[in-house]
């Protein structure tokens, strides 16, 4: 495999943070950040970036803000070619501040968007690009939309600065055989520019859809420790780097931040396949219902579930 092709990042603390309101210690964080460094993968993605005016920080922890004084606290001392990143959502930019890359331990601005936005991800992007950072457009629930409203969307990307451009599967609904139409789809109208995908495991398919990006094209690739992320998480990065083992990533540092971090986490936070997820996937839905599910009674009655979602989600 050629390295220069295959960029991952982790997104364990951002993903992962929507599970717990991105209530991670410091002390995981700083854990995550040593580990992924010795296993010499490219971006650690920290959290989110978000307007505490929108997103009152009485409601959060840190990482829903990534505020680089604290990002700094966290990876004092640490000796690292690991770059970070943050995400900010197009939709809720408010009064975020944004300092010059040069002055921030960030090195990549992530900006997820809907279709619908992408003239707000435009603005957020250049505004990216023109502070110094590297930049990426991930384009959120994809599985909704088709060529004939991705294609505009695309033109206009292809005619900004960004570096990268996500094929995001937010409900974990692709196959794929979809994953490679849209790869190509990409690719044919994002010349230059790099392709991603980030996907989720509704239907077992992180795995498998990730590496049909990679075959088609793509270049940046997402993943989580043990697939942590809302509902059924991610893509699980020690499966990316297992795959990926003749490219100079190394497995160790990472199984042993999940053994010490991650399994005594699972006993206190549900995350991986789950039927209730399945179900929302195979319906193209948002995973919504299935959260409020979980945190009921009824959290194991799945026909149930099945028999009553078009009601939740129509």
């Amino acid at each position: 495999m050629n390295k220069d092709k295959i960029t991952v990042l982790d997104c364990s603390i951002r993903d992962g943070g929507l599970i717990n309101d991105h209530r991670f210690s410091d002390e995981l964080v700083r854990a995550v950040y040593k580990s992924l460094s010795k296993s010499k993968i490219e971006y650690m993605e920290m959290g989110y970036r978000s307007s505490k005016e929108m997103c009152p920080p009485s409601e959060y922890g840190a990482w829903k803000y990534c505020d680089d004084e604290k990002a700094r606290e966290v990876i004092d001392g640490i000796e690292s070619d690991l770059k970070l990143s943050f995400m900010v959502d197009a939709h809720r930019i408010k009064e975020q501040q944004f300092f010059p890359a040069d002055k921030s331990p960030f090195d990549m601005i992530r900006t997820a968007t809907y279709v619908k936005d992408i003239d707000l991800a435009l603005n957020m992007v250049n505004k990216a690009h023109s502070l110094g950072y590297e930049t990426t457009a991930n384009i959120m629930a994809i599985s909704k939309e088709t060529d004939s409203t991705l294609i505009p969307c695309l033109k206009k990307l292809a005619a900004s600065p960004v570096g990268t451009v996500y094929i995001v599967d937010s409900f974990g609904a692709l196959y794929d055989h979809q994953v490679k139409h849209l790869t190509l789809l990409f690719k044919k109208h994002l010349p230059g520019k790099n392709i991603g995908i980030h996907c989720h495991n509704n239907l077992q398919m992180a795995f498998c859809n990730t590496l049909t990006g990679f075959r088609n094209g793509a270049a940046f690739f997402d993943g989580s420790l043990t697939g942590i992320g809302r509902g059924c998480g991610n893509c699980c990065l020690e499966l990316l780097l297992g795959y990926f083992k003749n490219s100079g990533y190394d497995l160790m540092p990472v199984l042993k931040v999940i053994e010490d971090y991650f399994v005594p986490l699972q006993k206190e936070m549900e995350w991986g396949y789950i039927i209730p997820y399945m179900i929302t996937g195979l319906l193209n839905e948002h995973p919504r219902p299935a959260i409020a599910v979980r945190k009921t009674k009824e959290k194991d009655h799945y026909s149930r579930f099945l028999a009553n979602i078009p009601e939740k989600t129509g």
